[in-house]
């Protein structure tokens, strides 16, 4: 998000070895200031599997992540609008409620915290909830947990974002379904991250009003850049050269 020109605030907490990760921010003028450091615990560390057809299995220890209800949400004066992805359980519920009660727009992206939560927690995400983005499991998943039909669903929000990996993605709003292509690309090196940039590149779309079809496509090309890069954050792009491609 900072690379296309915004200016994040990441609402988190860490561990004790946060320094080196704190500097890198730093140097790339990210704000550190809705982050709070845990002396006495690690940072959540995930690690991430992938296979020669991308599959990948996920392993995660939440550390200092656990301790994200101590940290409330930041002065709401300026911030358009919110993500709320995976935290500790009781911090997701707290922060939500925040937010909701704070007026802000939230943005539900489960990702893969959904089995967390139960049936009455996440109908309360989806009703604080202006949008919702998540990919074809998450979305089934999601229908399991709340007994709700995706189509029932995509009537409590403004919009539902579907991603489908290499089939591109849709968005669903009002009564319509706006399909966006994959970029094909020659070298794909490492998926991760790649939802991460796609998210990036909708945010960006709809905080500068480039309609649905055009944020669905940013995001798109996002994702094919970042993953012809190993890592989730080495891939490099300039701003005018991605508009210029809508």
């Amino acid at each position: 998000m900072k690379k296309l020109g915004m200016e994040p605030i990441i609402c988190a907490t860490v561990g004790k070895d946060f320094g080196d990760y704190r500097a890198w921010m730093e140097a790339n003028d990210i704000s550190v200031s809705g982050i709070k450091v845990i002396d006495d615990m690690y940072t959540a560390q995930c690690f991430i599997t992938t296979d020669q057809k991308n599959n990948q299995l996920t392993s995660f220890h939440p550390g200092a992540m656990e301790e994200g209800h101590n940290n409330p949400i930041p002065n709401a004066e300026g911030i358009e609008m919110v993500i709320l992805s995976p935290d500790g359980k009781e911090s997701t519920i707290l922060h939500a409620n925040e937010m909701h009660n704070k007026g802000i727009p939230i943005m539900y992206d489960p990702c893969q915290w959904l089995p967390m939560f139960d049936k009455s927690e996440v109908l309360n995400f989806i009703d604080q909830a202006e949008w919702i983005i998540l990919n074809e499991y998450e979305a089934n998943l999601l229908s399991e947990i709340t007994g709700l039909k995706q189509n029932q669903i995509k009537e409590k929000v403004v919009a539902m974002i579907v991603t489908k990996g290499g089939q591109g993605s849709d968005i669903f709003v009002e009564d319509q379904v706006i399909s966006i292509d994959p970029i094909p690309v020659d070298n794909e090196a490492d998926p991760t991250g790649c939802g991460d940039a796609y998210r990036a590149g909708l945010i960006y779309g709809m905080i500068n009003d480039l309609g649905w079809e055009k944020s669905g496509k940013l995001g798109s090309i996002l994702g094919s850049i970042k993953v012809q890069s190993h890592g989730t954050q080495n891939h490099v792009f300039e701003l005018e050269a991605l508009l210029s491609r809508l």
